[in-house]
């Protein structure tokens, strides 16, 4: 290829007249294809054909899960690891016109993810199945297209093969869908690679790799454009190439670009560039692509953990399955901005996409918020985990699956790992030697910037056969963190992260108070020795046999330099696998946050080690019985000492000693306030208080966004309470709360956290739990103020707005 000086260098004056008139137009066109879909349960295959009658279909926009709006069943195909919840089959219709004058342009339809065993036709024409339902995929449309006249898409969705997942997956077309026009010479899909060769803030270097599509009968000759802009929008790097591509065919081109005076990307500053990629034709811009670029180098090493830009960073991570609580399986980027936000709060620098890649939105948002992302390929190679999970599709799918995971996200600064699977069955016989060969191999000829990890459980090296490949570049270790100081020794040289961890149980506002650790079952087999609610104590002293409560590991972790860091299960509760427990219990209890969005206490033991917010939370609530014994536990930091106070008399003063991660008291209930002061030096960094409440005064809202746009996306969520008259909450409150919507705004969830609450999603009501619920609202498209009423019993309704703009 011919060498072409920056643009920052002297270039001829026939060249810069030659791109001044350039055209400035948009010439690739990506449309939200979403809306005005019909849908129907059951399995239609005569719904290709144009002339089907879908008068009694539902007509619906997606992202949509079809499992999450039905109703839960002890004796449901999915079982407990999905929550009780249906599967079954579905299709999805839509009819749409393509202008007569885009018949010599390419037309593609792009969908993030269908779960799952999709089949998609275009007027009676199958494109193709696809039996994965995280894949992101897509098709050209073109040459079954009718121009000028209506189209019709069918998609058929298969989910009827149950228990297919560990893990509650959603059904139907989960994910967006886009439909994408170009010009015939255009950039392939998912066409371009960004590396960062090298990195300073001085000066860094960009490898751009393009591969251009040329869908055109005859040869092409072009200019190929890079552009990079700042956050700002300012240009700071440009190159220009003259290439050739023949008919019908694909090349990749190479660009090199010099970034002068670069910001870095990092989990405090998440600075990010873009990459601008145009294609022209005799002056005329065919096509223009963007990528998103973050400059950051990092390192593992084995004996002092990870950098991250040449700083000490530990990786202080959390496990995320890939639902939203009551929205199921949909995709909404604002539902993922909440939930990353929360996160982010709590002090996490981290995110395992467990056990599949996850979507656009949160990779997206990862790199905008500045998350280091472990992505995840697979739960199951060969070896069945669950009757019809993806072993079945192994064989004939995983290299292409594995191939189009990895060229969809390896653009992503916040991606630092790639896993090629989680607790993977193979790690125990000789066929993993050879497997994980495969896929590392497949993973590096695509990406050889990111360690290639895989999560294990086995430890000892002569029965871990994944280990044994050589093919791993990190070693990544759920559970066992006893043995963690012995890993130096016993994996000599190897880099070493704690892939998941913990796996410790809590229900938010809930209380038992237990003389130690109490571990389920005692042994393994046994019973669970749990509530008869299906409640679990909020204290951080439950745990899984396998694993640790979160004190425990984070205490080992924090000493631990080789260790690169956790990824604690889980961030958030997730809708099945709700251990301990059977029917009626449905989601899990894992999480630091509940399944509702609302943090559990142990969430602020975290924000008190993980992050830079001053800290001080007391627990539990005070309405109890008369001289009842109470553990009160307070998480601090940045101070020497608290101080708890009952009715203004002092309960004596406690600091944190040794490894200590909380203090505590037994107090004896007497009605009143409960006062925490946190002090440094002798001086008052912080108070808190708690109220014993009184009778019911009215019900309380609160909306975590006065605004929202009236794009039929976004999202607003209510916390829903009851209050004394002081404002005080309830704490046992269960009262069934009603809900009314107005204006520009739907009701699409309600949620009270309760992992055995058999209440729909989608209803109009729901109970309090430990005095609490949420109510989540969606733009309905009319640009109308949003009022939201809640009403119960005796007490006067309460309703809030919200401003659509």
């Amino acid at each position: 290829m011919i060498k072409h000086k920056n643009i920052f260098q002297k270039v001829t004056i026939a060249l810069l007249f030659s791109i001044s008139i350039f055209a400035q137009k948009q010439a690739r066109i990506v449309e939200d294809f979403n809306k005005n879909w019909n849908f129907k349960l059951g399995d239609y295959p005569e719904a290709v054909n144009a002339n089907y009658n879908v008068s009694d279909w539902r007509i619906l926009q997606l992202p949509h899960d079809w499992s999450i709006e039905g109703t839960f069943d002890k004796d449901s195909k999915t079982k407990q690891a999905q929550g009780f919840l249906p599967a079954g089959k579905g299709w999805y219709r839509k009819v749409f016109t393509i202008p007569a004058s885009w018949k010599s342009k390419t037309i593609s339809i792009e969908f993030d993810g269908v779960f799952k065993n999709s089949e998609v036709f275009i007027n009676g024409k199958s494109l193709g199945i696809r039996p994965n339902g995280y894949i992101s995929f897509s098709y050209d449309l073109s040459p079954y297209l009718n121009y000028g006249q209506a189209n019709t898409i069918a998609v058929k969705v298969d989910n009827d093969a149950q228990p297919n997942s560990r893990w509650y997956t959603g059904s139907g077309i989960y994910r967006n869908v886009r439909l994408v026009t170009s010009e015939k010479l255009h950039v392939g899909k998912w066409g371009t690679f960004v590396t960062t060769p090298e990195v300073s803030t001085k000066q860094s270097k960009v490898h751009l790799e393009v591969t251009i599509d040329n869908d055109n009968d005859t040869a092409r000759e072009f200019t190929l454009v890079t552009s990079i802009l700042d956050a700002k929008n300012k240009e700071v790097a440009n190159k220009i190439s003259t290439e050739k591509i023949e008919a019908k065919t694909f090349e990749t081109k190479v660009h090199n670009l010099d970034v002068l005076e670069t910001q870095l990307w990092n989990t405090e500053n998440p600075y990010l560039y873009k990459v601008i990629t145009k294609i022209y034709e005799k002056s005329v811009l065919v096509d223009n692509y963007e990528t998103a670029l973050g400059f950051r180098f990092f390192n593992f090493d084995s004996e002092k953990g990870f950098s991250l830009n040449g700083k000490p960073t530990k990786i202080l991570g959390v496990c995320l399955h890939h639902d939203n609580g009551a929205l199921g399986s949909v995709e909404n980027i604002h539902a993922v901005r909440r939930k990353l936000t929360l996160m982010k709060e709590m002090g996490a620098n981290a995110i395992r996409m467990s056990h599949n890649p996850h979507s656009l939105e949160m990779m997206q948002l990862c790199d905008e918020m500045g998350f280091i992302v472990q992505d995840e390929a697979f739960d199951v190679w060969k070896k069945k985990k669950v009757t019809n999970d993806y072993h079945k599709d192994w064989d004939a799918w995983h290299k292409q699956d594995l191939v189009d995971f990895i060229k969809r996200d390896r653009n992503h600064p916040s991606v630092m790992m790639w896993s090629i699977g989680n607790e993977i069955r193979e790690q125990f016989d000789s066929t993993g030697i050879a497997i994980t060969r495969e896929l590392a191999k497949i993973v590096k000829s695509l990406d050889a910037t990111r360690p290639v990890t895989s999560a294990l459980t086995e430890n000892i090296i002569e029965k871990n056969f994944i280990y044994q490949s050589g093919a791993l570049d990190l070693l990544g270790f759920n559970y066992k963190h006893e043995d963690y100081k012995d890993f130096p020794e016993r994996f000599k040289g190897q880099k070493i992260l704690a892939s998941e961890s913990v796996s410790a149980l809590e229900t938010r506002g809930h209380y038992d108070f237990p003389d130690g650790i109490k571990a389920w079952p005692t042994k393994h087999g046994a019973a669970f020795d749990g509530n008869a609610d299906w409640t679990v104590s909020a204290y951080d002293q439950v745990k899984s046999y396998w694993g640790a409560t979160h004190e425990e590991n984070w205490k080992t972790i924090k000493k631990q330099d080789f260790m690169a860091g956790t990824f604690i299960w889980t961030g958030f509760d997730y809708i099945g696998e709700p251990d301990p427990y059977p029917y009626p219990a449905r989601s899990s209890y894992f999480g630091i946050v509940d399944l509702a969005g609302l943090p559990k206490d142990v969430y602020y033991m975290y924000q008190s080690e993980w992050s830079n917010k001053t800290v001080l939370h007391i627990f539990p609530h005070w309405n109890w019985k008369k001289d009842q014994e109470v553990d009160v536990w307070a998480y601090y930091n940045n101070a020497d000492e608290v101080e708890l106070f009952l009715n203004g008399k002092s309960l004596g003063i406690k600091s944190k000693q040794n490894d200590d991660l909380h203090i505590s008291w037994k107090v004896k209930f007497e009605p009143g306030m409960l006062k925490a002061i946190s002090r440094k030096n002798g001086k008052v960094v912080l108070e808190k208080e708690i109220h014993t409440a009184g009778e019911a005064s009215k019900i309380d809202l609160k909306a975590d966004k006065t605004i929202i746009k009236n794009d039929t996306y976004d999202l607003v969520y209510v916390t829903v309470s009851t209050v004394d008259i002081d404002g005080n909450l309830l704490p046992n409150a269960t009262d069934l709360i009603n809900f009314e919507v107005t204006g520009g705004g739907k009701l699409v969830g309600v949620d009270n956290g309760y992992q055995a609450n058999l209440d729909s999603f989608k209803a109009n009501s729901c109970k309090l739990f430990s005095g609490k619920c949420i109510a989540i609202i969606q733009s309905n498209g009319k640009k109308e103020n949003i009022q939201l009423k809640a009403s119960t019993g005796n007490l006067q309704a309460t309703i809030i707005e919200v401003k659509v703009k």
